[in-house]
């Protein structure tokens, strides 16, 4: 499908499944020789990142886990401006390298949230892989790692983004066109 409706509004293909598959993979290479011998800890931030991160799981060529946390800004198609409490994190991170699992960094505020409340953890180090990045919309200064794609400031939907809930299940990504 090269175009979509959601809800009320139209959407375009911009990037195919087989696009982002092939950048995952290269990501995970190079995830895997930075943490050779680290045993990082991947944290999947949802609910955004999940097919982002089981892709990018599936590369990883050294010994890890993965755990999931919940942490929102989110509210339709808009930053609330408002992150909310980090939800699910269970494991310790004193002392581990741990690797944040995101599906897109917009204005960089919910994951400079994230750095604070991690950093109360003690992590030796924090890394960020990041699906999607909008570097003409970032309003802090924020360090990612590991990025797959820099997008344009448009509202997209798809492998694992939303449009108020719908559209989480499409394997491309596309770009609103209305």
């Amino acid at each position: 499908m090269n175009k979509v409706k959601v809800l009320d509004r139209n959407f375009t293909v911009s990037i195919k499944e087989a696009e982002i598959l092939k950048r995952v993979a290269e990501i995970g290479a190079q995830i895997s020789r930075d943490t050779e011998g680290k045993k990082p800890l991947f944290l999947a931030v949802l609910n955004g990142s999940f097919m982002f991160a089981s892709d990018l799981m599936k590369t990883i060529t050294t010994p890890c886990e993965i755990s999931f946390v919940k942490l929102a800004s989110y509210e339709g198609t808009n930053s609330s401006g408002n992150v909310k409490q980090l939800i699910g994190l269970n494991e310790s991170l004193r002392g581990r390298c741990v690797v944040i699992v995101e599906d897109i960094i917009d204005s960089g505020l919910t994951m400079q949230e994230l750095l604070k409340l991690l950093k109360e953890y003690e992590p030796s180090e924090v890394r960020i892989a990041s699906l999607l990045v909008k570097p003409a919309n970032l309003q802090v200064n924020l360090t990612v790692d590991y990025t797959c794609f820099e997008i344009p400031n448009d509202f997209i939907i798809g492998y694992g983004l939303d449009y108020d809930g719908e559209a989480r299940n499409l394997r491309d990504i596309y770009t609103v066109c209305d």
